[in-house]
């Protein structure tokens, strides 16, 4: 299970003092009263900030009209995941501000709206002392929102708070808006708290409140459901067999696409194509819109193979259909299989149809004017087969020479790089890797000659050859560090960390599996959340997990 370390607790701790002292000053705005903090003891629990899925959860709370707030703090990528970030970072003073700022927003939006509180409260207050209708309005909705019953304590403070705005403004809607503010501002909605319980000797298990919470947000990505939240009070995710069965629902509906899609975003850096920055004198193709486009003929292309087909994963490597609109259809100089929007087609080149033919990979795996090798062996080595390629040594020229009339190609170019002993170890591994992918420029057009000379894009993975990317998605499909890679990678997405000492047992146990279930990913997943390793936590590690170590040139 998750160890929590001094991040963690820290994260958790710093929070809640922030958080306190934001509804404070709430408070003294609302009252003319002093601020009060709440100080929370250090507790070593596993704290994981639920931003972005927060956006989510406020989707579920108030309804898919709700104006989300524009920017919060930016997420920290641990281990090339958001998620690991999140479960080791701390929130800044200016962080607690904008969740602040965001909360506010949130309430006076929908609180101050008539027509929104008749379609989703019980009851409009009518007095500035109106406590009852502000627990009937305010409780269902911080108890979703915190995942659990509140206690008396907190019920009050809740309605203490609606109480004072409410009476020094003399408005008994904003008694909602300050309560609303008051559990969206609160730890318990920004953070997952999993603690666990002993019920094996010294083996600590999440109770069924976590797991409910675990797979909502692993598969989901969303708040969990009545369904799940009634399967955990009936104890039904206490076992493993009951754990299955609730994930088998979950991945049947369709919330499930975007709550797995999101793990293949953090996995492949999907984002990164939002905002493609080129050289348009270079590349007159860059558009605004092609970035997005080819995050979503990638996110469409997964999810067809994993729930529409259920398919092998390796074949998202090799395979002979994409997903394209017009745009990219021009791009890569195929016909387009609709007139608007995307289209499932099938190409003449399983190169162009896998993944590394996709311009969300090719284009964010180059340099705004030129490809980079070096990047994009970098992915395949560390993203799709778990090897570790270290650093570059402080101080070292890590720049690839420019083009000459003696060095026309990129493979000419790494070569004069690589008799540097400096860099001749590290990018031996990489480079290799990214010159197969030659045959695509830096924003994905396919090519044959880089200036005026015909590229060869041959070469060797872990003594397997290839000639080109086609050949090149074959020998990456049948790597054998494929599957077992893939495995690892959802095991420290789930867990918030990545794998420890001692669960080497585990992660081969999914990785055998996964592979005897025909490399489906639904199969990995049903796997993963129903094994002992993620049912079980265990006491705190006073070491966070390390930071990622992909480089780049």
């Amino acid at each position: 299970g998750r160890k929590g370390g001094p991040g963690d607790s820290r994260a958790l701790r710093e929070s809640r003092v922030a958080s306190s002292d934001a509804m404070g000053r709430l408070r003294a705005a609302a009252a003319s009263a002093s601020k009060k903090k709440r100080k929370k003891k250090k507790t070593g629990l596993a704290a994981i900030e639920l931003s972005p899925a927060t956006r989510n959860a406020l989707i579920d709370l108030f309804g898919p009209d709700v104006l989300l707030p524009p920017q919060l703090e930016p997420d920290l990528e641990v281990e090339g995941f958001f998620a690991v970030g999140a479960a080791v970072s701390t929130l800044s003073p200016r962080g607690a501000e904008l969740y602040e700022q965001a909360a506010i927003e949130v309430a006076e939006q929908t609180m101050r709206d008539a027509d929104w509180r008749d379609a989703h409260l019980p009851c409009t207050p009518e007095a500035t002392d109106d406590r009852v209708c502000w627990s009937d309005a305010l409780l269902p909705l911080a108890e979703r929102a915190w995942r659990r019953r509140l206690t008396t304590d907190e019920v009050d403070r809740m309605l203490d708070l609606a109480e004072d705005a409410a009476g020094v403004l003399d408005d008994p809607i904003a008694g909602l808006v300050y309560g609303t503010v008051f559990f969206l501002q609160a730890p318990d909605f920004l953070y997952r708290v999993e603690e666990g319980v002993v019920r094996e000797g010294d083996l600590r298990w999440y109770t069924g409140a976590e797991m409910a919470d675990r797979l909502a947000f692993l598969l989901w990505n969303r708040l969990p459901d009545e369904a799940l939240l009634t399967a955990a009070d009936e104890g039904l995710l206490d076992t493993a067999e009951g754990v299955r069965a609730e994930a088998e629902r979950m991945l049947a509906d369709p919330r499930a696409r975007g709550g797995v899609l999101n793990f293949f975003a953090d996995l492949y850096d999907l984002d990164q194509a939002q905002q493609l920055r080129k050289d348009p004198d270079v590349y007159p193709e860059i558009t605004d819109t092609l970035g997005p486009a080819a995050i979503e003929q990638t996110r469409r292309d997964l999810e067809h193979l994993v729930f529409d087909l259920d398919g092998d994963y390796r074949a998202l490597f090799d395979k002979d259909w994409t997903h394209l609109n017009r745009e990219l259809s021009a791009l890569y100089r195929v016909p387009a299989p609709a007139l608007e929007g995307f289209g499932l087609t099938t190409l003449d080149d399983p190169g162009r149809g896998g993944l590394l033919g996709h311009a969300s990979f090719l284009a964010t795996r180059s340099h705004p004017t030129s490809t980079s090798a070096t990047r994009r062996g970098i992915f395949v080595r560390t993203r799709l087969l778990c090897q570790v390629i270290p650093a570059p040594p402080a101080g070292v020229n890590t720049s690839i020479p420019e083009a000459t009339e003696t060095l026309p190609t990129l493979r000419d170019r790494v070569a004069r790089h690589l008799e540097d002993p400096n860099c001749s170890g590290c990018h031996r591994l990489m480079d290799p890797v990214g010159l197969g992918l030659e045959t695509f420029d830096g924003i994905g057009r396919g090519r044959t000659t880089e200036n005026g000379v015909t590229i060869d894009a041959s070469g060797e993975l872990d003594g397997a050859s290839f000639d080109g990317p086609t050949s090149l998605a074959t020998v990456i499909a049948e790597h054998p560090n494929l599957p077992g890679c893939l495995a690892e990678k959802l095991f420290t997405y789930a867990q918030g960390r990545p794998p420890e000492a001692g669960e080497e047992d585990e992660l081969a146990w999914l990785t055998d599996a996964f592979v005897w279930e025909d490399h489906r990913v639904q199969a990995l997943v049903l796997d993963l959340v129903s094994s002992d390793a993620f049912r079980r936590t265990a006491p705190p590690d006073p070491t966070p997990p390390a930071g990622d170590t992909d480089g780049e040139d």
